[in-house]
């Protein structure tokens, strides 16, 4: 009998990525290509779709390859995709018109902060869930229908499709403009600011408010429920599943009880926790989001933390700072002190996210002295992270009444053991780390394979979670609450250097 996998492409932030497993979720395979990043003013962040598109034509036909498997092999395809990038293009040629505004561009400050003492902001938070931010879609998708000359006339004729990237994506597998799906999931259309959170629904009120015409919207389906076939690159194939990266990551640490958390750090860190099926609403900064949506089940929360600056501060110490030369020497260079020395990094370059949520907060080293030299600030760059994930934590907690007993972590970050180590210092809870660590594949892979019949059930899938890694805490709380009143007084620095 011919062995059949599951595909699944995770289309990033800084790269795309397809992987092949097999049953028993192991990876078989890996072929990812990184985009380019256009920065065309201060703030504005943009990735070229066309690109993107591009790039997935080549990575999965070059996993395939590197499997020795054919299309034929292929039981069914996960989409998982970075959130809230938001692209506009024509059906009737496939092109889009403008670049993609990426999740972590702020050029729609302006029009938040509008959106913030108007009169809606009630009905966005009550409805959707979220306070109107720069970080969300709709807002980027008015800024588009404002500024591209003549979009808001070809969005009233039907010829302006909106998406984010998991939309852009199916459209095109399934045909593009010759009879594309155009559709999105639940977790990836709650973070449009334009959705109903407990109907699942795009809700009028809100598309008026932000003057968005349903015309361009996909349809939101279940996350098991894409129900489209590909007929190019993997012609018959089903697209079994679709989510948001976060999401996929939490489907695939199989955290699937209420109060189960994981944390993804790759460019960004983001730490979700499992609240069960109802909205837990946050007043500690947090954002109430979809965690997933299986067949015939009502849909599963999550609260998420957001970190805007993880893996990409270590990146500018390589890359702007010319520090170190690759990302994995920032551990030896941090190992050869004992401490930061007094220094602290505040990562805040377009803003702080969760909790503070602080857009007029920009990037600050305090504590320099003579005495600091480049093991201190490197140790500083790495503790930026796990302080950030602290404030998160503390915020869950706050929110849920429980407190976190672990947490699971994924992502490139997750091989510097030396944050990890201070991760569960600085929480004070053991953190863990699974054998299969690009969970976000995995976790596309999982739900589509469950639709697919390929896993018969969610506690197949817990059974092939195995832990690699685990560190326990060993930081005193006396030194522990110094670091975190320190660390909180380099942030109250950070605020007021922007007026956005």
């Amino acid at each position: 009998m011919t062995e059949s996998y599951v595909a699944a492409v995770d289309q990033g932030t800084t790269s795309t990525r397809c992987m092949l497993f097999d049953r028993a979720g192991r990876m078989v395979s890996v072929a990812q290509l990184e985009h380019h990043h256009h920065y065309p003013r201060p703030g504005w962040v943009e990735h070229d779709a066309t690109e993107v598109w591009r790039n997935v034509r080549q990575v999965v036909p070059w996993a395939l390859r590197q499997a020795g498997v054919g299309v034929d092999q292929v039981a069914t395809l996960g989409l998982a995709n970075q959130r809230e990038t938001t692209v506009v293009w024509d059906p009737r040629t496939g092109v889009p018109y403008a670049r993609a505004i990426t999740w972590q561009d702020t050029r729609t400050a302006d029009l938040v902060a509008d959106l913030r003492s108007g009169p809606h902001v009630e009905l966005f938070r009550s409805v959707s869930g979220l306070n109107p931010d720069p970080y969300f879609a709709g807002p980027r998708l008015r800024w588009l229908l404002d500024h591209v000359p003549g979009l808001r006339e070809r969005a009233a004729e039907g010829n302006a499709l909106f998406g984010t990237m998991e939309t852009w994506l199916v459209w095109n597998l399934t045909g593009g403009p010759e009879g594309g799906v155009h559709v999105t999931d639940v977790t990836n259309a709650s973070r449009t600011m334009l959705m109903d959170l407990r109907r699942l629904t795009w809700d009028q009120r809100l598309l008026d408010a932000l003057d968005v015409p349903a015309l361009m919207l996909p349809a939101i389906r279940g996350n098991a429920e894409v129900d489209a076939k590909c007929t190019t690159l993997l012609p018959g194939v089903s697209i079994g599943g679709a989510l948001g990266d976060q999401q996929a990551a939490l489907f695939g640490q199989t955290c699937f009880d209420a109060g189960e958390a994981k944390c993804t750090y790759g460019t960004g860190a983001f730490l979700l926790t499992n609240v069960g099926d109802q909205v837990v609403e946050s007043t500690e900064g947090l954002v109430p989001t979809v965690a997933y949506q299986l067949p015939g089940q009502p849909p599963r929360y999550a609260l998420e933390g957001s970190i805007a600056v993880a893996g990409s501060l270590v990146q500018w110490l390589r890359d702007s700072l010319e520090m170190i030369s690759s990302a994995p020497q920032v551990e030896t260079i941090a190992r050869s002190v004992e401490d930061n020395g007094g220094c602290y990094v505040v990562p805040a370059f377009s803003g702080l996210f969760a909790p503070r949520w602080r857009a007029d907060a920009r990037g600050v080293i305090v504590g320099l002295t003579s005495y600091v030299d480049k093991g201190h600030l490197a140790r500083a760059v790495l503790e930026a992270t796990g302080f950030q994930t602290r404030d998160v934590v503390n915020a869950i907690n706050a929110d849920s009444g429980q407190r976190l007993t672990r947490l699971k972590v994924d992502g490139g970050m997750t091989a510097n053991y030396l944050l990890m180590q201070f991760l569960a210092d600085v929480l004070d809870v053991p953190v863990e780390r699974p054998m299969v660590t690009e969970t976000v594949c995995l976790g596309a892979a999982y739900m589509a394979g469950l639709a697919a019949g390929f896993w018969a059930d969610l506690e197949t899938l817990r059974k092939n979670w195995h832990l690699a890694a685990r560190w326990e805490p060993h930081m005193e709380a006396a030194r522990r609450e110094q670091e975190t009143r320190q660390w909180d007084r380099a942030v109250e620095r950070a605020y007021g250097w922007s007026p956005s």
